[in-house]
């Protein structure tokens, strides 16, 4: 897949050192991918999950760090791009706020 931006999952784990071993993992895996659809997706990334937000888009959640973050992206399967979104602790994602801003 081609990563818009990976350079927030830098900031992200700059801010969030525990999750950077997770992160760094899930980036690597995620370059190498080549998802055609959610199910691709979810052979990569077993907790990947689709979330209907406020715009009526499907975006897509990962677990990271062993649960204990959330991974918010879009994936464009089409096109084979996906952007980072939002990066939270599981007490963030929650809160469910970012469904709102989406």
């Amino acid at each position: 897949m081609w990563i818009i931006k990976p350079i927030r999952l830098q900031d992200y784990w700059t801010l969030h050192r525990r999750a950077r071993p997770s992160l760094e993992d899930w980036l690597k895996k995620a370059k190498a991918a080549r998802w055609r659809n959610y199910a691709d997706a979810r052979r990569t990334f077993r907790t990947a999950d689709p979330v209907v937000v406020a715009s009526g888009r499907t975006i897509t959640v990962f677990d990271i760090g062993g649960g204990n973050y959330r991974l918010i992206t879009a994936v464009h399967y089409n096109t084979g791009k996906l952007f980072i979104l939002r990066f939270l602790t599981h007490a963030e994602y929650d809160k469910e706020q970012w469904k709102a801003e989406l």
